[in-house]
This record gives structure tokens, C-alpha cells and sequence, in this order.
């Protein structure tokens, strides 16, 4: 005689032991095994037959449980090595939020003597402040991976960032290309850019193109620039380097003012980590996963809701 789930009447009723004993008691698969005179193997065996066959039904009641499958499906449908999502949560600044997620991502990441390459923006500097006390206690380096020293300065103010610290040393975005040119050759500088490459990860923001995104408000691109940018497609911007909504680079004279990293270069790394979230950015962090400019991605729950709807809705 077999169950609903065609298994041996005697196999049903010792598989349902082991589930209650291990679920619902807290027992080990060591005492289960004891208790029932079977070997740690046969548990574990009887526990796995049980979530297959459906027997084993485990809801997790947590907030969190909408966000991990929400991971799940990020990391699929876009191909990412690993998504982190935060519940959505209303009243707090969202840069704030996402810098502390990110912050706790790496965390869990980093070993000692590890070397962490960072971007600039809001996000990322609220990173930054809080990897502050780890990174002194496990000495993780950090290397910038644009010019414009005083963007970074303030987070590793706040972040009292120790020693190992490379900075770039030259603006973010200069008026001449020739001296872009000329200063992104230089060693010093080609050096800490291909550290930043080959750093263990790289962590960059996602920037949203409008009159008060932050690489208008720092000055790098002025509000009458906004709205020719999107009519050659641009809708959002890593590094100061802006794309299309198909992930592909712009072909822009500003561009080669830029002194960075490319993100043609930053596209071939498997450990980019992207964090970005919010209505506004929505076009700018799907494309950005398009383009394979990040392989890792933080974000909050309202976004990664709409990155999976508009995915279904554009198929």
C-alpha cells in the first residue's frame, strides 16, 4: 500500500517522523538518527526525499522572503552571479538604505588583505562610511576607480578609512580631451586604474539622468546638457560614462574627457557590485544589467519588483 505521494506506508510514516523531529522538534539528524535506530545518512536522505516529493513543505514567514525569491529570479532572468535585496521600507533615504545593504553584502565578502575598488555617487560613499571599522580590522584596501579625489575624500572622512588607500590623482572630467588623453597614460594613473580592475571587487553606483541627478549637481554635466543626452539615448550613467536602455555605450565627445575606467573594461569583471534602486533609476539599472556592466547587484524590494514586471511585460 503506497500514499498520496507513492511512497511504502511504512516509508511515509518514518519519512513524517524524521520531518517532525527535525522541523518541528529541533532535533539533529544525529539524534533523529538514534532515536529511530537509522544512520545521519538515511536522515538526511528521508529529509531531501521529503522536499522532493513534497511531503517537506517549508514556508519561511519572514518579510525577507519576497526579497530572497525576488533574488532568485533577478539572478536568472539577467544573468547576474548574485542579486541582495532589502525590503522596502518607507520614510528612510533610500541612499542611506542601499549604502548599509551593500555595506552588509561585503562584509559577509571580503577577507583580509582583500582590496575593494570604488566608484562615486551618493550610494557608494554611504558604503564606503560604513565598511569604515571592518576594513581597518581586516586591512582591505581601497583604490578609486575615477579621478576626482574630493569625491571620495568626505566618505573615508566619515568612514575613518585607515592606511592602503589609492586615489586617483586628477579630476573626474577635464575640459581637453588631449589631456584626458595625456593624464589617463600617465603610470601612476594607468596603474591605479588597472588595479581598480583587478581589485576583488568593484563597486560602483547607478546614476539617473535629470535635472538633479548627482552628476549634474557635482557639475560634471550641466542641466541645458540633460536633455540632449537623452535624445541620443542616454538613460543612465556608471562612472560618468552614460548608455543606451540596451546596455550599449554612447559614443559621446564628453567621453573622452572622462578619466576612469571604461566601462567596456569594467563589463569583462565577474565581481562588479551595482547598487542602485528607486523609481528614477528603473531604465538605468536595467540597461546597466543588459550591458553586463555588473555582476552582482543590491537594490531594494519596489525596484526589483518593477525590474522583474517590466522584463515579463517586454518579452
Amino acid at each position: 500500500m503506497t500514499d498520496d505521494n507513492g511512497l511504502a506506508e511504512s516509508e511515509s510514516e518514518i519519512l513524517a517522523r524524521v520531518a517532525w523531529y527535525y522541523y518541528h522538534d529541533g532535533l539533529t539528524q544525529n539524534e533523529i538518527g538514534n532515536r529511530l535506530n537509522l544512520n545521519r545518512i538515511k536522515v538526511s536522505r528521508l529529509l531531501e526525499m521529503g522536499r522532493r516529493t513534497g511531503v517537506i513543505d517549508v514556508k519561511i514567514n519572514s518579510r525577507y522572503q519576497r526579497c530572497m525569491e525576488l533574488e532568485d529570479v533577478l539572478r536568472r532572468r539577467y544573468g547576474l552571479a548574485e542579486a541582495y535585496v532589502i525590503p522596502a521600507l518607507a520614510g528612510e533615504q533610500e541612499s542611506v538604505r542601499l549604502g548599509q545593504a551593500a555595506a552588509q553584502f561585503l562584509m559577509q565578502r571580503l577577507r583580509p588583505g582583500d582590496l575593494l575598488a570604488a566608484g562615486w555617487g551618493a550610494t557608494v560613499s554611504s558604503t564606503i562610511q560604513k565598511l569604515g571599522h571592518v576594513a581597518n580590522e581586516r586591512g582591505i584596501g581601497l583604490v578609486s576607480m575615477t579621478g576626482g579625489v574630493g569625491t571620495y575624500v568626505d566618505g573615508m572622512r566619515a568612514a575613518n578609512w585607515g592606511a592602503n588607500v589609492h586615489l586617483v590623482p586628477a579630476p573626474l572630467v577635464v575640459g581637453d580631451p588631449d589631456v584626458a588623453r595625456a593624464l589617463s597614460t600617465e603610470p601612476a594613473i594607468r596603474n591605479l586604474l588597472d588595479m581598480a580592475l583587478d581589485a576583488t571587487y568593484q563597486l560602483v553606483g547607478i546614476g539617473e539622468l535629470t535635472q538633479s541627478s548627482t552628476v549634474v549637481r557635482s557639475g560634471y554635466v550641466s542641466p541645458d546638457e540633460v536633455e540632449p543626452l537623452r535624445r541620443k539615448g542616454a538613460v543612465g550613467d556608471i562612472l560618468c560614462r552614460f548608455y543606451d536602455r540596451e546596455g550599449r555605450v554612447l559614443d559621446l565627445p564628453f567621453h573622452e574627457r572622462v578619466i576612469g575606467v571604461r566601462l567596456e573594461a569594467l563589463a569583462q569583471s565577474s565581481k562588479v557590485v551595482a547598487v542602485a534602486g528607486g523609481a528614477g533609476k528603473l531604465g538605468g539599472i536595467r540597461a546597466a544589467l543588459l550591458g553586463k556592466f555588473a555582476s552582482i547587484l543590491v537594490t531594494d524590494e519596489t525596484t526589483a519588483e518593477a525590474l522583474v514586471t517590466e522584463k515579463e511585460e517586454k518579452r
